[in-house]
């Protein structure tokens, strides 16, 4: 097959403006170009590149907005400004919020989670541009307002490095101004620290730690914060003067698509919605544990690559292999971290100074298409 029944390109619709969307859009370009046609349908006009909003309260960088329009034309993709609420598998039709009907060949589910508050009475932690909370907070923490400062994040479906980076950035901030008597603790679900990544970068993680002098609190739960003590189960409270949380993280559900109790669609090693034809899902918005970008590109990958496969092109659909991949901020060198998600490759879990991937510390997402494509092609797109 490499047309749809009326002989002409294929239709691909992509819900979602994200990384996932983004990276899925470029790499059907690249490898599908000549057999598929891409409409990117968002209800936002900009993508914003959120890695770096974890240094931004600390004035170490800013959260970049990119057109979203100019970026899916750039990647050979139609930009349309709706909200995809409800799709007709049978029929392949996508239903938009304003009413309107879409049809496909081919859908990919890259709406991304929706973000929750997670732990009452915590500042959180949302990872968007300009968080006056945030800066307030941190403004607290270097000015002496508060002496015992706790991280922390939900259990379920997350990604704790932010978690880390802003302990690691608020421990440097207060060297830097010579404050020494405030405290820091980092309260966590995870059995020990970035664990998902393997013992070596958990190992390296916990000793850095101990040499910042950030006490670190493993299997703890955090329900919520009052009268200056953190709720944790099973664990006794913690005493704080302030608390800074990740958000939790819930499915967007789109009525047709199949999805578990959380909101998040199931998809098997190549990004097909299970118990749906003709329909993939990649990113935040699929039930895989880790919510993360570089991961989300590797799914949208592996996805494209099943697509462009049906429709006769050269290229072998990989299953999904993931290999988590980050660079962790921490005020001094950044460490570049990895690790196989998946069994069978030993241990592989790794922590350097110097990147084992192209790149550099500016690019904290690691996505084959998507960061070579911001590095080459967003000049004059960027608003901020």
């Amino acid at each position: 097959m490499t047309t749809n029944e009326q002989g002409q390109k294929a239709q691909v619709l992509i819900a979602g403006g994200g990384v996932a969307a983004l990276e899925a859009a470029i790499a059907l370009h690249e490898i599908a170009g000549q057999r598929t046609e891409v409409t990117l349908c968002s209800p936002r006009e900009d993508f914003i590149y959120r890695p770096f909003a974890v240094a931004e309260p600390y004035g170490a960088s800013r959260a970049m907005r990119y057109d979203l329009a100019e970026l899916a034309g750039r990647c050979g993709a139609t930009y349309r400004c709706a909200s995809i609420d409800a799709v007709d598998g049978e029929r392949r039709r996508a239903h938009t919020h304003d009413g309107e009907e879409i049809a496909y060949d081919y859908l990919i589910v890259a709406c991304g989670s929706r973000l929750l508050a997670s732990v009452a009475g915590a500042t959180i932690f949302w990872g968007v541009p300009d968080d006056r909370q945030v800066q307030d907070f941190v403004r607290d923490v270097g000015e002496k307002r508060l002496r015992r400062v706790a991280f922390t994040m939900p259990g379920g479906a997350t990604w704790a490095l932010p978690m880390y980076e802003l302990a690691l950035l608020a421990q440097s901030e207060l060297a830097k101004r010579g404050i020494g008597d405030a405290s820091l603790v980092v309260v966590t679900p995870e059995e020990a620290p970035l664990n998902l990544f393997g013992r070596a970068v958990s190992e390296r993680i916990a000793a850095l730690l101990a040499e910042r002098g950030i006490e670190i609190v493993t299997g703890a739960t955090p329900i919520h914060f009052e009268d200056g003590e953190l709720a944790v189960s099973p664990r006794a409270a913690i005493e704080a003067d302030a608390v800074l949380s990740m958000p939790r993280i819930e499915g967007r559900r789109i009525a047709g698509v199949p999805h578990d109790l959380a909101g998040f669609v199931p998809v098997d090693d190549h990004g097909r919605v299970r118990g749906m034809q003709h329909a993939f899902a990649a990113g935040d918005a699929t039930a895989f544990p880790v919510k993360q970008g570089g991961i989300a590109a590797q799914q949208a990958d592996a996805a494209a690559e099943a697509i462009a496969a049906e429709l006769g092109c050269e290229v072998e659909a990989k299953p999904l292999d993931p290999v988590l991949r980050g660079v962790l901020w921490t005020g001094a060198k950044p460490l570049y971290l990895s690790g196989y998600l998946a069994g069978g490759h030993g241990e592989t879990s790794s922590a350097s100074e110097e990147a084992p991937w192209e790149g550099g510390a500016e690019d904290k997402l690691v996505a084959r298409y998507l960061t070579p494509f911001l590095a080459n092609h967003s000049s004059g797109l960027a608003i901020r």
